[in-house]
């Protein structure tokens, strides 16, 4: 500490908020949220907002009906079924001319959650400011969830009411998943939305297939239109189609563009401009005929005519066919946010959004064309670049919206050769990367000893690490002094174990003689969480790794200490015109005083080189700085005075960057506590859930581009502040290394990153690690949730006398749960019941007596506000406005939580013999568990009576996979969550295997030692041959590691889900003794069930636990005891 303290820079000014941007901020703030416009539109739903109730259905050309509900325009229309992944940009996505002739299935579950901006807003250029055409062109809409209640800054109105307005109609309580799979298999497919219950299934023979008709001349405008007057360079571009942010991109990166028809004879001007773009389009390219003949004129023109073309989505498929090559229709085509794609001339990869159904034939080319770009998931053609003229295409979107901007550089790219057309095109090259690392030894740094913000996390990522190593023949020498830790495991039964283990503290002169003894060539140093990261800093300022040769793997330590560093993490930043709040470093208390006076209060303080927030705090007065201050002073060189953004959204990435600069964001999460709660202690919802597109990318971008700026490799996060009326952000921090949140991320999405950061540490890039859970693509991808997940802290305050049970920047909580939902009201009630079996939901629980005290909950929070949201909401004390005004928690949160309130309330209203079997199947997908509504219900009702009339009346729960990508391809992965919103399972039982119950949240008591006995269990069990189930809700094990079992269920510990597990998988047995007190408590309830208890039978565990019965069992033997009662 005192090194670190020495090499700190001296106090000086961090760099304030851009004044554009705060002035921008301001002038959203000051509006009146919520109130309605003149023109009747609304940043948010109304309170009598009423959920779509009327009947829809939609059949299928394979023979198949799906019932939902209409929102929307209620009407019928028939188009051609496809699906879309991308988990934000449904008005984007909906107005984009491309879809012309479909029905669009959005994967990502909820949709609706942040509304349609106003339809009368105009850009500079006299288009829609929001939308990517004059109207929607898909033909309708199927979703999941609708959002009927939703909330955002820029919306008017409703998803629903803009359908209505339009004329699209659009169902909802769609099995997607179901639907997705389906159309993988077999193909897009024909599909009638229709309304009448007595209408006669669709005659598919008198529906013609969309792709049967010239959907480009339905599109493109008749009229020839100019942007961008006075800029340099002339383009024409044939519009088939054309999305608005093309023509924004290309005036915005310097062209004077003329907009003209598709059939525009544009080949009897060749001499009028300096290039030619061909921009996207719906339906089959063979259809643009008239099209194809004009290009083939232009790319036969001499070589001193010649003119750079550029296409893009069914651009490229037109220069391809004018090439002399033949468009194929894919399978299912690609269409989303999240598509690999590789320069095949640069070795670069991107990812990119994409929406089309047909592809070129690379095979069928000429030889003086080759591929450009390639689809590293399916192989296809992605584009294609003529070898001597500047002619290049593109099958994925440039210009985004919605979607990534990674290849925004391709318009910068064609301009450049619109000004020299007689230059080769060239590609921006980024820097060599260094050599691939050749280490044969790698000494690995544990996190110690288990602590608040740093516990067993670290031994999933340090086991993932170690396997990772091993994978690629490296020996591995372990530094853990944590004896209650899986990654020290050097039994038989671990597959992937350290070869040599040390149980010594994680201190610069125990590691140094580790090296001395062992001898390592490189360390990783980014899976032990803060312990690991100080400790090799202080070896690093010394100088002890280069004195012993060993090369650091992963991030640099010089790129973890500006990161730490709170100055020089300010400067890094301001060297790319990024955000920060106003903030000044310090190392004393009298400078801190200071700063507080030029930052005005409340403010921040955060503290260097610290742990969960250790030393952090809100000040409202210069008493408060001086008390928080020195504290933080005292395990810290160096604090942070910052500006107090109180009350915006909280937001964090987990981006993976390799040593090649290829750049991915794995997982975005969203806190549902604004800023002030450290997101350690926050409940937080992965995916964003109130997030627009607009939003969404440009916190990626962001995240993006500050990670390849400071160099980072490997396995990152950046937190960020957004304000909750504007798109005023500021980033908060990146911690470059793993943390609990990366666990998190990595169970949330399946995506390994642990595993992959260790990868990536010895040089390999993304592109050439495979996607674990797929087979069948790689590591270079971003997933895309079908699903959400919500992660509740669990905190143990209540075991000491005197402590406060506020919760703030400075994190408490011990463990953390994490459920999976198909809707946030299923989610979130999951959660609740897991962080501790004794809540039974969403539902008031330890009550509190006044509304001063329900008031002062909710204002000041602590691990019990949701529970004083449950009572206000149940008590019909507070309205959801009131609630908001208190707690700044988004509207629409609180509009779902509320939805399950308003379940409960027509359900009291019944018996269970009354009970409607629909209402039933609500309360269920809205996430309500069997005990619940016994209690819900009139009349004494047993959690018994509740399951067999579910069951009597069909009502179960399917199984649904976690497989990185929505469904869009194949995954044979055992990773599994149950849901009730839900048609089809996604795997079949699986016929006999022993469950084995994990020990659920760690808390006092009951912590990482459970989960080495539990995956000590699942390993024996599978050593002898046994089928081995893990049933566990953790993210931070190693238990809840899908390679560590045959089958993983990430759900709850509960009497009513295991019982559900072990019927439908036929299960032999379940294994309840490793897990600790939670499996224990409900041994009795599953013995009386008919499960069958391995090991020491449900009586006998009642004798011991029971402390009246074994006080009597004691007596009966004849054994002396301690004096109870």
């Amino acid at each position: 500490m005192t090194m670190l303290r020495s090499l700190l820079p001296a106090s000086r000014a961090a760099r304030r908020l851009r004044p554009s941007a705060t002035a921008t901020a301001r002038s959203v703030i000051g509006k009146n949220v919520g109130a309605t416009s003149s023109a009747g539109f609304s940043t948010q739903s109304s309170g009598d907002a009423k959920p779509p109730h009327l009947p829809a259905y939609l059949h299928l050309a394979d023979g198949s009906t799906h019932v939902g509900k209409s929102f929307g325009k209620h009407a019928p229309v028939s188009g051609e079924v496809v699906f879309s992944t991308g988990m934000v940009g449904y008005t984007e996505g909906l107005t984009d001319p491309s879809y012309a002739g479909q029905i669009l299935t959005l994967t990502t579950p909820m949709v609706g959650n942040y509304g349609v901006p106003d339809r009368t807003i105009i850009d500079e250029h006299g288009l829609p400011k929001y939308f990517e055409s004059h109207k929607i062109h898909a033909t309708g809409l199927l979703v999941q969830d609708y959002s009927h209640h939703y909330s955002h800054w820029n919306a008017a109105s409703s998803l629903g009411d803009w359908l209505d307005e339009t004329g699209i109609p659009a169902i909802c309580g769609i099995d997607t998943r179901m639907l997705t799979k389906k159309i993988r298999e077999t193909g897009a497919i024909m599909g009638k939305i229709e309304i009448d219950d007595t209408a006669p299934v669709p005659d598919w023979s008198q529906l013609g297939s969309p792709n049967e008709r010239n959907l480009v001349s339905e599109v493109s405008n008749p009229a020839v239109r100019v942007f961008g007057k006075g800029n340099p360079v002339r383009v024409i571009a044939v519009d088939c189609g054309m999305k608005h942010n093309i023509i924004r991109q290309l005036v915005k990166h310097g062209a004077e563009l003329t907009v003209v028809p598709w059939d525009h004879p544009f080949a009897d001007e060749v001499d009028q401009y300096d290039g030619l773009f061909l921009s996207n389009g719906p339906g089959d390219p063979t259809m643009c005929v008239k099209t194809i003949d004009q290009l083939k004129k232009v790319v036969g023109l001499s070589e001193g005519e010649a003119k750079p073309i550029f296409g893009i989505c069914l651009g490229n498929q037109l220069m391809g066919l004018a090439a002399g090559g033949e468009a194929i229709k894919l399978p299912f085509g690609n269409r989303g946010q999240n598509q690999p794609v590789i320069n095949d001339v640069t070795g670069e990869a991107y990812i990119t959004p994409q929406n089309h159904g047909y592809a070129i034939d690379r095979d069928t080319l000429p030889s003086d064309w080759k591929t450009l770009f390639t689809n590293l998931n399916d192989g296809s053609n992605e584009g294609i670049i003529h070898t001597k003229r500047p002619y290049m295409t593109a099958q994925f979107h440039p210009e985004a919206a919605n979607g990534p901007t990674d290849t925004e550089f391709l318009f910068d790219t064609f301009l450049d050769a619109c000004k020299d057309p007689k230059k080769e095109i060239k590609f921006p090259r980024r820097a060599a990367p260094p050599p691939r690392s050749k280490v044969k030894k790698v000494l690995l740094l544990g996190s110690g000893g288990t602590s608040i913000g740093q516990a067993g996390e670290f031994d999933y990522s340090g086991g993932q690490a170690i396997k990772a190593l091993k994978e690629e023949g490296i020996e591995v020498v372990l530094m853990n002094p944590n004896i209650a830790s899986v990654q020290t495991n050097v039994d038989d039964n671990s597959a992937n174990k350290a070869d040599h283990v040390f149980f010594l503290p994680v201190t610069p002169d125990f590691v140094e003689e580790v090296i001395k003894r062992e001898k390592p060539d490189g360390i990783v140093v980014s899976m032990g969480g803060q312990t690991a990261l100080n400790c090799a800093v202080d070896m690093y300022l010394a100088g002890t790794f280069e004195k012993h040769n060993v090369e650091v793997l992963g991030t640099p330590i010089q790129v973890v200490i500006n990161t730490e560093d709170r100055q020089i993490f300010s400067d890094k930043l301001n060297e790319i015109n990024e955000k920060i709040a106003e903030s000044y470093a310090v190392d004393n208390l009298p400078d801190a005083c200071e700063a507080a006076k030029k930052i005005g209060y409340p403010l921040m303080i955060r503290s260097a080189f610290a742990l969960g927030g250790l030393g952090s705090g809100i000040c409202d007065s210069e008493e408060m700085l001086l008390d928080m201050g020195s504290k933080a002073l005292s395990v810290s060189p160096q604090i942070l005075v910052e500006r107090s953004m109180k009350g915006w959204k909280e937001v964090e990435y987990e981006v993976v960057r390799d040593s090649t600069d290829n750049c991915v964001t794995v997982c975005n999460m969203e806190n549902f506590d604004p800023l002030g709660v450290h997101t350690g202690d926050s409940i937080v919802m992965a995916p964003s859930q109130t997030l627009s597109n607009e939003e969404y990318h440009m916190l990626r971008q962001t995240a993006v581009n500050v990670v390849r700026h400071l160099g980072i490799v490997g396995e990152c996060n950046i937190q960020y502040a957004l304000h909750p009326e504007s798109l005023d952000y500021c980033i908060i921090e990146v911690n470059a290394r793993l943390s609990r949140s990366s666990a998190l991320a990595s169970k949330a999405t399946g995506y390994p990153l642990a595993f992959v950061a260790a990868k990536l540490g010895l040089g390999i890039p993304l592109t050439d690690i495979e996607n674990a859970v797929t087979k069948k693509t790689q590591a270079c991808f971003e997933p895309s949730l079908d699903y959400i997940v919500t992660k509740i802290p669990r905190w143990d305050m209540s075991k000491f006398d005197g402590v406060s049970t506020e919760i703030g920047s400075a994190m408490k909580s011990v463990g953390e749960v994490m459920a999976i939902g198909r809707t946030l009201e299923e989610s979130i009630q999951k959660a609740a019941r897991m962080v501790d079996p004794a809540n039974p939901g969403f539902q008031p629980h330890m009550r509190f007596d006044t509304m001063e005290d329900l008031r002062q909950e909710l204002a000041v929070p602590t691990d019990k506000r949701l529970f004083a949201i449950a009572q206000a909401m149940h008590e019909k004390s507070l309205s959801v406005e009131e609630i908001n005004d208190i707690t700044k928690i988004d509207h629409w949160f609180l509009r779902r939580l509320e939805s399950i309130v308003q379940t409960w309330d027509r359900v009291k209203e019944h018996t269970v013999e009354s009970l409607p079997s629909g209402l039933m199947r609500e309360a269920k997908e809205k996430g309500y568990s069997d005990v619940q509504i016994s209690g819900c219900l009139s009349g004494d009702t047993t959690e018994d009576q509740v399951r067999a009339s579910r069951i009597a009346a069909g009502i179960m729960p399917v199984t649904k996979q976690i497989d990185t990508l929505a469904a869009e391809y194949p995954a044979n992965t055992n990773y599994l969550y149950m849901t009730y919103n839900g048609t089809e399972n996604d795997v079949e039982p699986q016929d006999g295997g022993i469950m084995v119950l994990g020990s659920g949240a760690y808390r006092i008591g009951s912590s990482i030692e459970f989960d080495w006995c539990g995956v000590s269990c699942i390993r024996a069990l599978r050593k002898m041959g046994y089928k081995a189930t893990m049933v566990n809700y953790n993210p931070e094990t190693v238990s809840t590691d899908y390679d560590e079992c045959d089958r993983l269920y990430f759900e709850e510990l509960s009497r009513e889900r295991v019982l559900d597990i072990y019927q439908r998988d036929q299960a032999d047995g379940v294994v309840i003794s490793v897990g600790g007190q939670i499996p224990n408590n409900i041994a009795v309830p599953l013995a009386g069930a008919g499960v069958h208890i391995m090991g020491t039978p449900a009586d006998m565990i009642d004798n011991a636990e029971d402390r009246k019965r074994f006080s009597a069992a004691l007596d009966e033997i004849g054994v002396q005891k301690s004096w109870w009662r």
